[in-house]
């Protein structure tokens, strides 16, 4: 995948779509595990896990990206985006310890959390190394891969 696409933005989206992919094998899977393996767990607790996920996530991104863009070190994207990756990869393995609905609960607030230092810290990256001419390109290669890997395309606008 060279497309002539300089190496950060080529790393960018090769992390997203190893990333995003593993989420999508477990996404589809999430309310089964809900039902099956958390005490008192049905659709509503599966609904609103994903829910706060995602209202959270919304909600910590602005200010994460105006934290971000405050910083007179832009290396420190770098951290935030890398801590955040590492918080969300781990939090899978916080379900395996999940009995009750407040255990998921609270593991989709890390999530949510860990996420929205991802998505601002890339957004970030990405745009300072994007290639002048290739913008589109770049963008929905990203898109394309990340959509075909997983069930999280939004960070391209996708779906």
């Amino acid at each position: 995948m060279d497309f002539g696409i300089n190496r950060i933005i080529k790393y960018l989206i090769l992390s997203d779509l190893i990333f995003f992919t593993g989420w999508g094998l477990i996404t589809p899977i999430f309310a089964i595990f809900i039902v099956e393996r958390i005490q008192g767990g049905n659709a509503f607790v599966a609904g609103l896990a994903a829910g706060l996920d995602s209202f959270l996530i919304s909600l910590l991104r602005f200010p994460f990206a105006t934290f971000l863009d405050s910083l007179k070190d832009k290396k420190k994207s770098f951290w935030f985006l890398f801590f955040g990756f590492l918080i969300a990869s781990l939090v899978p393995f916080g379900f395996i310890f999940a009995k009750f609905p407040w255990h998921v609960y609270l593991l989709q607030v890390i999530h949510a959390f860990a996420m929205a230092m991802n998505f601002s810290a890339w957004a970030i990256i990405f745009i300072r190394h994007i290639d002048k001419g290739k913008e589109l390109t770049e963008w929905n290669l990203g898109g394309c891969l990340v959509g075909l890997g997983s069930v999280f395309p939004e960070r391209f606008g996708v779906g």
